[in-house]
């Protein structure tokens, strides 16, 4: 079942998701809409199993802990992605919703309304299409005494369509029975409102604009508040019946005739047929069904309790004469023949040899690993070997693991503590404890190792590309074929490297004429996405030479040149300050590029553009790193992005980026925040078996032209974290694995 569900998604690797950013045509069913923006949390629900969770803890129809559409004070468990898609009359929402921490959770969500539109304002005709994002958290756990509670921010980015903020308890009266209670502004606060109670800290707080552009920070909290509540009764282990009182009036909606709200009272019921699956069916507002279905996976819980990994060789632990030796014989073993038999040993393992330097006592080796997701996981393997094949007398270890042909860090090891650690309890923590971790050291001294491969290497396989039209495109562009990509090193960090396409089918025979000018001093600059999947029959995506290095300690440069991505060529240079051992890490990106004809071959386009990015990263030492991007876009424009990414043990990766630029807001383009989520699963979390391939899902990736970056591989800072000290860290579980 796992082999059959990774090989539906592998053919995924080179999928970008581009989803809309404003309304479009309604094309004719609800099913058919459900169909378009649900496919990127389907490409998720099917790369994963579904797994267990809390018993009682269900979602709403917008993607969130909760009732039917009121939220509740309950957390989901630490890491859960919960995967939703909710349909009703005249509208439609697929949500992620992430437990970031075991307190705090966010939920992406887009939004499609049937037919709605304002008067003298025919940009909304159609569907309007919303994106959202929430912010929610639990500031106190349920008691005895004392209930669950929380704070949350409802579509605080975007167009602030569905705004609202809240404070909600819950509490459960019995192993069956909870009750919710809560407050609400915005949205929340529509339904019989009454004034404010923050007002007695200010006549700022009873008011609040009636606009239905993006929410203004300052405006959170403000105007009529209004009470919601409800309760759930698990009747049955699987079976949960719910009642809310909702708060919503859907005064928009209602104004718009799109709905019309007979009663406040909305009913429930909650099936999970599965663990990790839930089914909903509801009726609202007095007059309308609705259906929810959820899938819930935590990063947490493997589907299989062990691997496939093969077994590692054991330490060979020398005798006391043996260990007290000072030096060895290096007539009856050379160095050369020494490096070619570890060289051989090693590439059963998946890990090639490019350089070794041996004294009396001391080893270091210079190696790229292949195989194993966990540089940790390598390292031990790596390290258990050498007490196999080095002369007994060496007693220091160093390991210096490369990336993209350069040297990331150097792990020194006693090899009297892998002999009396392999087997104790606590072993993997002594051994991270007395393990030395530096930079890197220089290749003088190195013997240099040919690899046993030849420095070409190829690969054929399908693809699937997948592209949402822009704001007046009703359809949903699908493409797909097969791909050879092939590469030839030059020397480990000197690399040429590209793939073919051959499309063998596109769903759409047309696409839209964007215009350059639409938006005064905006080139589009991935709008025209559609363009490229239609006249792009036999394309070259990426055809690039790149040179990585280490110019200094704690420096890494990159220089790639060529055809970069399916959209634009030219040439991008990176320099990245980063020491093994700290959370801090500077870079600096600058890129000269134009944009290229829509058949993606060696022609170019009319626009040219100097790009580039200053960026700081940081590392929380939690499995959270901060990343903050300063510079210019595509477009032109000059703004920022922030991310930040939960990378978990077992290699799973969750991340959210927010993007301001002037454009954003000057324009009139869009709403001012661009935002979205990206997964990544890890392949040997679902197999079980070592691998260094992830299959990854980016969500809310819109057809705007502000704030958008190149998209260029090999990126310094992804390069060589892994081989860092946190990296190693997080990971150093699996050193004896």
């Amino acid at each position: 079942m796992w082999r059959s569900a990774v090989d539906r998604v592998s053919i995924l690797a080179s999928l970008r998701l581009i989803c809309p950013a404003s309304d479009e045509v309604w094309g004719g069913t609800m099913a058919r809409w459900a169909m378009r923006t649900g496919t990127a949390i389907g490409l998720l629900i099917v790369a994963v199993p579904a797994f267990g969770q809390d018993r009682g803890i269900t979602y709403t129809h917008y993607g969130t802990p909760g009732l039917l559409e009121m939220p509740t004070a309950l957390s989901a468990m630490d890491g859960e992605l919960a995967a939703t898609l909710s349909l009703m009359d005249g509208q439609q929402r697929t949500a992620l919703t992430f437990q970031i921490t075991p307190r705090l959770s966010g939920t992406f969500r887009i939004s499609g309304t049937k037919d709605y539109s304002y008067p003298g304002d025919p940009a909304f005709d159609g569907i309007f299409i919303d994106r959202g994002f929430d912010l929610r958290y639990q500031i106190l756990d349920e008691s005895a005494r004392l209930p669950a509670l929380a704070i949350g921010l409802q579509d605080f980015l975007g167009s602030g369509h569905s705004g609202a903020e809240y404070i909600v308890a819950t509490k459960a009266v019995s192993d069956s029975i909870r009750v919710t209670a809560g407050l609400g502004w915005g949205r929340l606060g529509s339904n019989n409102g009454f004034s404010n109670p923050f007002g007695i800290l200010g006549d700022s707080f009873d008011t609040r604009s009636p606009s239905t552009s993006a929410m203004e920070p300052e405006e959170m909290f403000q105007g009529d508040a209004a009470l919601f509540g409800g309760v759930e009764w698990a009747f049955a282990d699987n079976w949960t019946i719910k009642a809310e009182y909702s708060s919503d009036a859907y005064v928009r909606e209602a104004d718009l005739g799109l709905i019309t709200i007979d009663s406040p009272l909305n009913f429930g019921l909650t099936w999970e047929p599965l663990d990790g699956v839930q089914v909903g069916a509801s009726y609202l507002y007095g007059n309308t069904f609705g259906l929810t279905a959820t899938i819930l996976m935590n990063p947490n819980d493997r589907p299989m309790d062990g691997g496939f990994d093969s077994a590692p060789v054991p330490v060979s632990v020398r005798p006391a004469d043996l260990r007290a030796m000072t030096s060895w014989n290096r007539s009856a073993l050379p160095d050369e023949a020494l490096a070619a038999g570890l060289a051989q040993a090693m590439a059963s393992e998946g890990l090639i040899l490019s350089g070794i330097e041996v004294t009396d006592t001391t080893a270091r080796l210079r190696y790229t690993n292949t195989r194993y997701r966990s540089e940790a996981q390598a390292m031990g393997r790596l390290a258990r070997m050498l007490t196999q094949g080095l002369p007994p007398s060496i007693e220091l270890i160093t390991l210096e693991p490369m990336k993209s042909g350069i040297p990331v860090s150097a792990v020194t090891l006693r090899r009297s503590d892998l002999e009396a650690l392999e087997t104790s309890a606590g072993g993997s923590e002594a051994m991270f404890d007395r393990a030395r971790f530096a930079d890197a050291g220089s290749s003088a001294g190195l013997l240099s190792v040919a690899p046993a491969e030849g420095p070409f290497s190829w690969s054929l396989g399908p693809y699937l590309g997948l592209v949402f039209g822009p704001e007046d495109d009703d359809g949903l562009a699908l493409n797909g074929g097969v791909e050879v990509t092939a590469s030839y090193a030059f020397s480990p960090n000197f690399i040429l490297g590209g793939a073919v396409r051959q499309q063998l089918f596109n769903t759409s025979d047309t696409a839209p004429f964007v215009p350059d000018n639409d938006v005064p001093g905006v080139h589009p600059v991935r709008r025209n996405a559609p363009l490229y999947a239609l006249e792009g029959t036999t394309t070259i995506p990426t055809l690039t030479l790149a040179h990585f290095a280490r110019p200094g300690p704690n420096l890494y440069s990159r220089v790639t040149a060529g055809l970069l991505e399916p959209m634009y060529g030219g040439v991008s240079t990176e320099l990245l300050f980063k020491p093994v051992d700290s959370a801090w890490g500077f870079g600096a990106e600058v890129n000269y590029v134009q944009q290229r004809d829509f058949d993606q071959q060696f022609t170019f386009r009319d626009y040219d553009v100097v790009t580039g990015h200053g960026s700081l990263y940081y590392d929380f030492d939690s499995g959270f790193y901060a990343q903050l991007d300063v510079g210019r876009y595509l477009a032109g424009d000059w703004g920022a992005t922030m991310t930040l990414d939960r990378t978990f043990e077992n290699g799973w990766r969750v991340g959210a980026s927010a993007t301001v630029t002037e454009v954003s807001f000057d324009s009139g383009m869009s709403e001012g925040v661009d935002y979205g989520i990206r997964v990544t699963i890890p392949v040997d979390f679902v197999l079980g078996r070592p691998s260094q391939r992830g299959l990854s899902t980016t969500l809310g990736a819109p057809t705007r032209d502000d704030g958008q970056r190149l998209d260029v591989d090999g990126r310094l800072f992804d390069t060589v974290r892994n081989g860092h000290l946190s990296d190693l860290e997080d990971g150093w579980g699996r050193f004896w694995r």
